[in-house]
């Protein structure tokens, strides 16, 4: 049995404790994980192909795999995806867990992964026996010159963080990893979540001059549409390794239920929701923001994506108490790598009264 690392939220549990003794009940802005209902028109796609007694298609049904190659080029400028390279995936932490043992790595392989990054990057390097380096992202070309890595992951806007990387530092990255024969896969999931600083994907022409060769992206509909619950996500990119991994997906029995794939489809087919739902978060951003900021916190990176990056230049672990006692449940960032050891991620996945509440809280201390 291979070793994988305790499960980071296990140790956050005496802090949720201690917020929950709060009178006001706690703010839990800890994880990522939606608040909002599930769009009206995703619910009834579900409905409509809810009788489904067949098997679906591992391979995603052809309207799913066309609406992703839809939502790509309207949403961020990317062409020449065909539909036939276009993957579903079970949510896409199933997708990162197991990527590195889908491609066929293994002991003596190495993983680069963000230097503070997803926990999950890590634990598929482990899962595949694979050894894992760490590198700033700015680093992340030169490293790929010196050591020659199987797979290397980026993540814009980043998890917890919320940097976005420039097409020019993407560009490098990609001129490096195809003369080393490195497999870069790029984690999109908060691409239509900009704030300060505009995301471009892996894959618009910008950065990869039009071909996918060597390259994966990986997108989730867990916050753009509110469908963390739905498992709903896909993998597209180079046509041969897609390729490859439908053929052990396949394997192993790793099929999207018809039903989601249907809503999926219909979730990508709309922006509307999109929009109304980005607004929702920038708005409670604003809020958590500016308390933070009146609390003493200074805020880092946070372009993009679903976090404020938080510091008050002391051990996370403070930082975490000094926000339980007030009923405000956090990330300390040492989840994340060694690096995010002085900072603590806030979520803004909580409704407007629980935040309205953790404003206040910390407006008042």
């Amino acid at each position: 049995m291979r070793k994988l690392p305790d499960f980071p939220w296990d140790r956050l549990a005496p802090a949720k404790a201690r917020a929950g003794q709060h009178p006001d009940g706690i703010v839990d802005l800890s994880v990522g994980t939606p608040v909002d209902p599930v769009p009206a028109v995703v619910q009834d796609a579900l409905r409509t192909g809810s009788n489904a007694p067949g098997y679906p298609l591992t391979h995603g049904t052809p309207a799913l795999r066309e609406a992703a190659v839809g939502w790509m080029a309207r949403r961020l400028g990317v062409s020449g995806v065909a539909p036939a390279a276009v993957l579903p995936v079970l949510g896409t932490k199933e997708l990162v867990a197991w990527l590195p043992m889908l491609l066929g790595l293994g002991p003596g392989d190495q993983v680069v992964i963000p230097a503070v990054a997803y926990p999950t990057y890590d634990v598929g390097a482990r899962i595949a026996g694979a050894d894992t380096l760490v590198a700033a992202p700015e680093d992340a070309a030169e490293l790929i010159g010196a050591r020659r890595p199987k797979l290397l992951w980026l993540n814009s806007p980043a998890n917890p963080n919320g940097r976005v990387a420039s097409a020019a530092e993407l560009r490098a990255v990609v001129a490096a990893a195809r003369e080393a024969g490195t497999v870069v896969v790029s984690d999109e999931c908060y691409i239509e979540l900009a704030w300060e600083a505009e995301p471009v994907s892996l894959l618009h022409p910008d950065v990869c001059g039009g071909s996918h060769e060597g390259l994966l992206v990986v997108h989730s509909l867990s916050k753009r549409s509110n469908l963390a619950g739905y498992r709903a996500g896909f993998v597209t990119g180079d046509p041969a390794i897609v390729a490859d991994l439908l053929e052990v997906r396949k394997h192993a029995g790793m099929i999207m239920p018809q039903p989601v794939q249907d809503a999926m489809a219909a979730a990508l087919n709309d922006d509307a929701h999109a929009a109304e739902q980005k607004e929702r978060y920038r708005k409670r951003r604003e809020v958590l923001r500016g308390a933070l900021e009146h609390a003493g916190f200074r805020i880092e990176h946070s372009e993009a994506g679903l976090y404020l990056w938080s510091t008050r230049d002391e051990d996370c672990w403070t930082t975490v108490d000094w926000l339980s006692e007030r009923g405000i449940l956090v990330a300390p960032g040492d989840f994340y790598g060694e690096a995010g050891a002085r900072h603590v991620r806030v979520a803004l996945t909580a409704s407007d009264e629980r935040v309205a509440a953790a404003a206040a809280r910390l407006i008042g201390s």
